[in-house]
């Protein structure tokens, strides 16, 4: 028993180690990720009692905790960039301005 909290405390340092260089965005969709597996194989585990059901339950919860860490991620000001038209006609993506904030397009 001792070895597979081994394996599994390296486990998770390995998986938090290669949270540094990742962007917020990318860090709530790995937290919600882990989150989500362990309460999905929780859950499966209760439901169904056996292996297949709690894997299942891991594999739910860890994609919908991913997507729900990832979609929930603030909008920081500045991030957002709208697309202008000069004088001449030409495109160009910029910074959205404080009208796109205010809603006052």
């Amino acid at each position: 028993m001792n070895i597979k909290k081994a394996i599994l405390a390296v486990l998770m340092t390995a998986a938090l180690a290669g949270c540094e260089t990742q962007t917020e965005s990318q860090q709530r969709a790995t937290t919600g990720a882990l989150v989500g597996g362990a309460g999905g194989a929780l859950v499966g585990q209760a439901i169904g009692g056996n292996t297949k059901s709690t894997v299942i339950g891991a594999a739910g919860g860890a994609l919908l905790g991913a997507v729900v860490g990832s979609a929930t991620t603030p909008q920081r000001r500045g991030e957002q960039l709208c697309r202008y038209q000069d004088r001449y006609g030409r495109i160009y993506t910029a910074p959205c301005d404080d009208r796109y904030y205010n809603g006052d397009y």
